[in-house]
């Protein structure tokens, strides 16, 4: 853990995050899933969008995804409305709009429907008054799914896995982001940066984070999340950590990490 400043956010509510990282394996699904359901413990109201066709974000909030009859394909492709799509968690506060196989072929059809980076903003936008947070889990690629993420959010969350080559690959996202800024989404930013996999055994863990922070400065969360063998376990349980096991590391770490996400603001009256 460190003592570095939390990160202070005074946007206004809602805010809506896209979780980014093109690398696999890094984190963007656990910290998805694991952000949402503390800011909606803390007792934000939260979407959490599952963009990603594997449909893990969805499954690990304990949607059984081969039995939906709608869901985020169906808003990007059928004008389907995300409030026909959403399901309740196993969270209190915490809403999904669930991904399942259906969304591989989203890329290829995305590319001939008109305004195509901009399909799940007009979606987003229309159930804003809902929701405090809105949280979007990214597929590890920068194509249309992840270009649509980037025009429909305000921020940008990348998780960084403290190991070898870190920030490989890294500077083509933030290039991205930088493009859809300035064509598509110029509110958009990139406002947190999550070091995540911490081994406090290794060196190369504590290199690594001094490296990111030499890099990003303060958009760089205060707080670290470790490997917990917990937090690797909570999926297949189909439950966030902070559930399927509250007191320990990875529960803790990542309710911090909401706090420092969540900043001064508080959820609005309903």
């Amino acid at each position: 853990m460190t003592d570095s400043p939390a990160i202070q956010h005074n946007r206004p509510l809602p805010r809506v995050i896209a979780v980014a990282n093109q690398k696999g394996g890094v984190g963007k699904t656990t910290t998805s899933v694991n952000l949402s359901a503390c800011l909606a413990e803390l007792g934000f109201r939260t979407l959490l969008i599952d963009l990603d066709p594997q449909g893990n974000a969805s499954s690990g909030v304990g949607i059984e995804t081969r039995g939906i009859e709608t869901s985020i394909y169906d808003v990007l492709l059928n004008d389907v409305a995300i409030g026909d799509c959403v399901e309740p968690a196993n969270v209190k506060n915490l809403f999904v709009v669930p991904a399942n196989l259906d969304l591989a072929g989203a890329e290829i059809e995305l590319v001939n429907e008109m305004a195509r980076e901009h399909r799940l903003k007009r979606a987003i936008d229309q159930e804003l008054d809902e929701y405090d947070f809105v949280i979007i889990d990214c597929p590890p690629s920068l194509g249309l799914l992840t270009v649509n993420a980037l025009v429909a959010a305000r921020e940008v969350l990348v998780p960084i896995q403290c190991e070898y080559y870190a920030l490989e690959g890294l500077g083509q996202l933030l290039r991205n982001v930088d493009k859809v800024k300035k064509n598509l989404n110029p509110t958009l930013e990139v406002s947190t940066i999550l070091c995540v996999m911490y081994d406090a055994r290794t060196q190369l863990s504590a290199e690594v984070v001094k490296q990111v922070r030499e890099h990003f400065g303060d958009k760089v969360c205060a707080t670290i999340i470790p490997r917990n063998v917990r937090l690797s376990e909570a999926p297949s349980h189909h439950q966030p950590i902070n559930v399927y096991d509250p007191s320990s590391k990875g529960s803790i770490s990542y309710r911090l990490v909401a706090k420092e996400v969540a900043g001064g603001t508080s959820p609005r009256t309903r």
